[in-house]
């Protein structure tokens, strides 16, 4: 292993954005709750079963597309909507404007509570450009790039793959691996010489499909086993554990 905590053979790190890079995952799963509470209470009544912002974000929205994300935590719930389109306004009773509603409700959350990053994420990042290492952000909001500059991260990746990239190649999201295979490909690496960076459950499961050489859990909710059991070579809370100094 490297002074990176990484494989000899690595090339390239691919790094999830939202729980990995900056602390937004929360604000995902608080805009998640609030959207799915209010469609179950106007469904079902005041005596709905909640969105549960832990369990069910993980097991069924955490890392996947957002229109992914309506359809699979609906389906637990025995529930089907139709599609509709992706221009659908907020309070269409479709997939897309359920997730049209978060999605609203996140940038509201961001404009207002602003948007704040792992510290020992951007060192490690800093530390793994600094040794010669390619760089990627690959995450399923649409919102990467907005995100990205208002921590001022931009500059530190060489590609990036996001919902819009995905959306524009015809990509299936998390926890299929296209995403992150189409980050390698436009860094020129193979998929067994880049390592994989995910808080999300999908995410590790996207990396072990692609048979990538390493993936790496991080564990910021206490799912360190579920990471483990969903494809992570090794889990740590803070990329820092990993070593490196920029």
């Amino acid at each position: 292993m490297t002074e990176l905590g990484l494989p000899e053979d690595i090339m390239a790190c691919l790094f999830d954005l939202d729980g990995v890079v900056t602390k937004t995952a929360v604000v995902h799963a608080a805009a998640w709750k609030e959207t799915f509470d209010a469609f179950l209470r106007e469904r079902e009544g005041e005596r709905f079963r909640p969105f549960d912002a832990g369990a069910d974000y993980a097991a069924y929205v955490d890392g996947r597309p957002r229109a992914d994300g309506v359809r699979t935590f609906l389906a637990s719930r025995g529930i089907e909507l139709p599609d509709g389109t992706a221009d659908d306004p907020p309070d269409a009773g479709t997939v897309h404007g359920l997730g049209n509603r978060k999605n609203d409700l996140v940038l509201e959350k961001i404009r207002t509570q602003g948007v704040e990053a792992y510290d020992g994420t951007l060192r490690y990042i800093d530390a793994v450009r600094a040794r010669g290492l390619r760089t990627a952000i690959v995450s399923s909001s649409a919102n990467t790039l907005d995100v990205l500059r208002a921590i001022g991260a931009e500059h530190l990746f060489d590609v990036r793959v996001d919902g819009v990239v995905a959306a524009e190649r015809k990509l299936p999201g998390k926890p299929h691996p296209d995403t992150f295979l189409a980050a390698a490909h436009d860094l020129g690496v193979p998929p067994a010489r880049a390592a994989v960076f995910e808080d999300a459950l999908a995410g590790t499961d996207a990396g072990r499909a692609g048979h990538f050489g390493y993936v790496v859990g991080v564990d910021r909710s206490g799912q360190a086993d579920a990471l483990r059991a969903h494809g992570a070579d090794v889990v740590v809370q803070d990329l820092a554990e990993l070593g490196g100094r920029a």
